[in-house]
């Protein structure tokens, strides 16, 4: 009896020590925030970085992949790459109408504002819509312009306070545009799950030791932790010989 279960446990560790690969093509500065982010959610991470592209891609074990991807979607990781003003208006060959140089310009506006309240702490994820009204040859006056703002922040941040600021963002980015003429809409992500990973178990066992906790958790929590801990470090030993070997080769 004592050999199936011991083939079970053998099972069961390399099963949740196989890696899986979260994201790809990632600069080095995208890598280290999700990584980051793992970290601070208790869960294991690898950042290899791609010899080939110079991109990085992040890992983690099979156990934990499940609760990683919703931890950086809540997260808004990895962050949306916005097209800049250079990126739009590039050069194509083409020799573009003045209705499409107005509607790249919004385009371009709109990513733009988009980019600089994405990096306020706390948004995960932001957009900015622009109604801009088209000017007549021989009117005297224009239409105002008028603008939404869609933010999506965590929900452990307050970004209620930082409305106007946000309103006075959008107003100075954009030409004839009243402050009245902007709206803000917050939205809260969902609150992070809360992973079985290296540092709860830790924590379980710790209250299992007092007599807390029954038996079938205290072994399931000691699977988990060398699962989380030990096997993603000995995946990530085995693939720096495996990159040292072939540089030699």
């Amino acid at each position: 009896m004592k050999m199936p279960i011991a083939l079970l446990f053998v099972i069961l560790f390399l099963t949740g020590c196989e890696s899986q690969v979260l994201f790809s093509n990632l600069t080095e500065s995208e890598a280290n925030e999700i990584a980051a982010a793992l970290y601070s959610a208790n869960l294991p991470a690898d950042k290899v970085a791609d010899k080939k592209g110079g991109s990085y891609k992040i890992f983690t074990n099979q156990s934990s992949f499940s609760d990683a991807v919703t931890v950086l979607q809540l997260r808004g990781l990895p962050r949306e790459r916005f097209a800049s003003v250079g990126e739009v208006f590039e050069k194509d060959g083409f020799v573009s109408s003045p209705l499409e140089e107005r509607a790249r310009l919004n385009f371009a506006i709109s990513q733009e504002l988009s980019r600089t309240i994405s990096n306020i702490d706390g948004v995960v994820m932001a957009r900015v819509h622009l109604a801009v009204p088209k000017k007549a040859h021989l009117a005297e006056s224009v239409e105002p312009s008028s603008a939404s703002v869609f933010v999506k922040h965590r929900a452990d941040v307050d970004l209620a306070g930082s409305v106007g600021k946000i309103k006075s963002l959008v107003v100075t980015g954009l030409e004839n545009l009243p402050y009245d003429n902007v709206t803000v809409a917050l939205f809260p992500a969902q609150h992070e799950p809360t992973p079985l990973n290296g540092a709860t178990a830790a924590a379980q066992i710790s209250k299992a030791s007092m007599g807390e906790i029954s038996p079938t958790t205290i072994v399931t929590a000691l699977i988990v932790f060398f699962l989380s801990i030990a096997g993603l470090r000995l995946i990530s030993f085995i693939r720096a010989l495996i990159f040292s070997s072939e540089e030699k080769d």
